[in-house]
């Protein structure tokens, strides 16, 4: 997954999988809007919370982004924990003699 960070011209920050731009959109799937907590934290909610989970791509114009960083890798693990396979790879064995 390409995992980005989209500020957003109303001062959002949304956290999604960058599936594909081109000179004036972005598609993105999967938002999450990063909010601050009380503890100084920051925590996710879902962003586009009513649209169908079934077609869940969404076309930005690129007019409403200010910037598109790459995020923190626990951060993009936070991101995992929510959208992605949640199949996890067991250690390897090893032969110990």
């Amino acid at each position: 997954m390409n995992i980005k960070l989209f500020r957003i011209l109303t001062g959002e920050e949304v956290i999604a999988e960058l599936l594909s731009e081109d000179e004036s959109t972005v598609t993105i799937q999967n938002g999450l809007v990063v909010l601050p907590t009380s503890s100084g934290t920051v925590g996710f909610a879902p962003w586009a919370t009513v649209i169908d989970r079934g077609n869940p791509e969404l076309l930005v114009s690129k007019s409403h982004i200010v910037y598109i960083a790459s995020v923190d890798s626990a951060v993009e693990s936070k991101y995992n924990d929510v959208y992605g396979s949640k199949l996890v790879t067991p250690e390897k064995k090893k032969l110990i003699i």
